[in-house]
């Protein structure tokens, strides 16, 4: 007999203690259009509109676009679009199957189809988590042809929501569109100006990459075979700016939870500088000590006090989220889910591009007020060692960054030319930013942590700052 498969049509064969959706997506066509179906949105915003869906509003059911590789969405596909998702925490383990992915295309290959969907009268919401790193503009040329056909055929605007994590992603999606524009858009783009929204936003959620050991959980628990089952955590946030086409999405949002605001920047930062953050430099310390998870860092007690003290000195005193406090304290027990297996190798992954974002503006704070630093000089120290591409133990493991082989050209010679390393690293100015990379006093104590780092170790060092008192 053939092994069962999640579908829609063994959805009523899936175990009872398993959530899984009354509703069914023939009735409508999607009202969402997400760009970029990775594991993050399919965790995070996907439930949120299947929470949506659940209450009998159909408006929210998602076409799906992979942006490139068809491997996941050719998956989705063979399963109409479902998939479990384990959420575990203090209290235990909860699964989910939510049913609001409705739809799929795969931009590379199936362009046109992207563009109908943009275009369809059912669309109300563009939603995208396609980049840490800056928009392009191919994916602008994207929006704009479909928008261009959507105006063409004279239907409405769209709320098109940023859910990258980069500050100020609306207004940065929005640039975008307008510096990629012809000439020949000008009438287009006076309409995308009036008719479309650009909310900012910002959505914590930790999802890591699937694993064999969740396929087998999911298989356990929903009693048949799942190929997209994902893992995540019980917190999530979604913060997003008041500013949508249609003015009552906003309560409905609330309702779920969805956290609607004029100050969607306070989060952001605060996500950024201390989840963020702190997640770079624990990767990179689990990378050079053989750890494979952040929940490994973090079980470390000198590491987690390397971390709460990194968050409390360095980064809250330039928050303008006011509940700093209650968040650093979640983020530490976050970090510390044992169901994650969150790999560092994987938070490591483009550090080049996402450091400029976490780790700067904390000590250019901590500078401006005359504080200390040491704990960002120390990360930016082990980033160094980082770049030799083999851990404590000899072990060798790959950069995976755009900039790799000039990160490791400059790392290269550490061991015999330390200054000199730590010199060329911090003169980057697309690291560090112009006032950073002519710092002398940056550059003095990451040559100073970068020393004790490479003659006592990743482990000693941390265990050696957080016994000295900066305050």
């Amino acid at each position: 007999m053939p092994e069962l498969k999640l579908a829609r049509a063994t959805l009523p064969l899936v175990s009872k203690s398993v959530h899984t959706p009354a509703y069914s997506p023939t009735s409508a066509q999607p009202g969402v259009v997400h760009l970029g179906l990775g594991a993050f949105h399919r965790a995070h915003q996907a439930m949120v509109f299947d929470q949506l869906l659940r209450e009998g509003d159909m408006r929210w059911g998602i076409h799906g676009v992979g942006m490139t590789q068809p491997g996941l969405v050719n998956k989705l596909r063979a399963q109409d679009g479902l998939y479990a998702v384990r959420v575990a925490g203090a209290n235990g383990i909860e699964w989910h199957v939510p049913g609001a992915l409705w739809q799929t295309s795969v931009a590379t290959t199936e362009r046109q189809n992207v563009l109908n969907v943009i275009a369809a009268p059912s669309t109300r919401w563009i939603t995208l988590t396609v980049t840490e790193k800056g928009y392009t503009p191919a994916l602008a040329q994207l929006l704009i042809d479909g928008l261009r056909l959507r105006h063409a055929a004279g239907q409405a605007g769209l709320t098109i929501a940023s859910c990258d994590n980069l500050q100020g992603n609306g207004h940065k999606l929005k640039a975008i569109l307008h510096a990629t524009a012809s000439s020949q858009d000008a009438e287009l783009m006076t309409w995308i100006d009036a008719r479309c929204a650009f909310p900012c936003s910002m959505v914590d959620r930790i999802v890591p990459a699937a694993t064999d050991e969740v396929a087998a959980a999911a298989k356990e628990a929903l009693g048949m075979q799942d190929e997209c089952a994902l893992s995540t955590e019980t917190f999530w946030e979604w913060v997003i700016e008041d500013n949508f086409v249609d003015p009552s999405d906003a309560a409905l949002l609330s309702r779920c939870g969805v956290r609607v605001t004029s100050q969607v920047h306070s989060y952001e930062e605060a996500k950024l500088r201390m989840l963020n953050g702190s997640h770079s430099a624990m990767a990179l310390m689990g990378a050079i000590t053989g750890r494979a998870h952040i929940a490994d860092c973090i079980g470390s007690d000198h590491i987690q006090e390397f971390v709460h003290r990194l968050m409390t000195q360095e980064v809250a005193p330039h928050l303008s989220r006011s509940d700093w406090a209650d968040y650093r304290d979640a983020l530490i027990q976050r970090f510390g889910n044992p169901y994650l297996k969150h790999s560092v190798h994987q938070i490591a992954t483009d550090s080049s591009q996402k450091i400029p974002q976490r780790w700067p503006p904390s000590v250019l704070g901590q500078m401006a007020k005359g504080q200390s630093f040491e704990h960002h000089a120390l990360a930016a120290a082990i980033f160094l060692r980082y770049t030799l591409a083999k851990d404590e133990q000899g072990k060798a493991y790959a950069l995976n960054d755009p900039q790799a082989e000039s990160l490791m050209a400059i790392g290269a010679n550490q061991a015999t030319e330390p200054h000199a390393c730590v010199r060329a690293l911090l003169a980057r100015e697309d690291l560090w930013g112009k006032e950073l990379a002519a710092s002398e006093a940056w550059l003095d104590r990451v040559s100073y942590w970068h020393d004790q780092v490479l003659h006592q170790g990743v482990d000693a060092t941390v265990k050696y700052i957080i016994q000295q008192d900066f305050s």
